[in-house]
């Protein structure tokens, strides 16, 4: 009889030994390496979420507008003429935040602006352009006489060189005529609409430059100047 009860007491035993080491075991274990993978995802999700949020914090440069590409003076802006770059500007610098595009589309540019060139209200408001004692002239350059990819805001040389060889042309009393020479920047550059190969170059200089270089006679030769 007690033989048979422990038998029984034993068998018990053994069963919920096994028992445990049944179905239940491994599926505890798969349910904790799941809950320790969603921690860990939501724990990565959340270092990056603070580190874009410290570098959002960090990033001083604040928006503002710029030239999209040459702005002639006297040009009136449109929204195609201007772009939006992020810079930490001083806040000495003049500047126009980019939320303001109203304030410069519509008006017109008093000075000429170069591609990339940050706006300011001044360029928009100031002077009557060209300024006191300046003028405005159109010079024809024959090809090969002036810099491959010259545009508007680069500062030149002007030579208005006298036609024909040397000792070919000749002035008053048996003299070579004088080359003409002037500094000046230019407004514009554009192809002549004849289709010769001239380019019509726009260019601002003083007033008495302007009037010496319009009226001088000879081919045009522009050099590009340094700064």
């Amino acid at each position: 009889m007690s033989t048979s009860t422990m038998s029984t007491r034993t068998a018990a035993a053994d069963g919920r030994a096994v028992a445990g080491r049944g179905p239940a075991g491994p599926v505890l274990r798969r349910r904790i390496s799941t809950t320790r993978i969603l921690l860990g995802v939501g724990l990565v999700l959340a270092c990056a979420l603070a580190g874009v949020i410290v570098a959002v914090r960090v990033d001083t440069r604040v928006p503002v507008l710029a030239a999209a590409h040459a702005i002639a003076a006297g040009q009136t802006v449109t929204a195609a003429d201007v772009t939006t770059v992020k810079v930490a500007a001083d806040a000495r610098v003049a500047t126009v935040p980019a939320e303001q595009i109203s304030t410069v589309v519509g008006r017109v540019a008093t000075v000429p602006l170069v591609a990339g060139t940050l706006l300011s209200p001044d360029e928009f408001a100031g002077p009557v352009w060209p300024g006191p004692g300046e003028a405005v002239i159109a010079v024809p350059v024959k090809p090969g006489r002036l810099p491959s990819g010259l545009a508007a805001g680069a500062h030149v040389t002007v030579l208005v060189v006298p036609t024909g060889t040397p000792g070919g042309v000749t002035g008053s009393g048996g003299q070579q005529p004088q080359v003409e020479k002037a500094t000046a920047t230019v407004v514009a550059v554009e192809a002549a609409a004849d289709q010769s190969g001239t380019t019509v170059v726009t260019l601002v200089l003083s007033t008495a430059d302007a009037t010496r270089i319009a009226s001088a006679s000879g081919d045009v030769v522009l050099v590009r100047l340094g700064g």
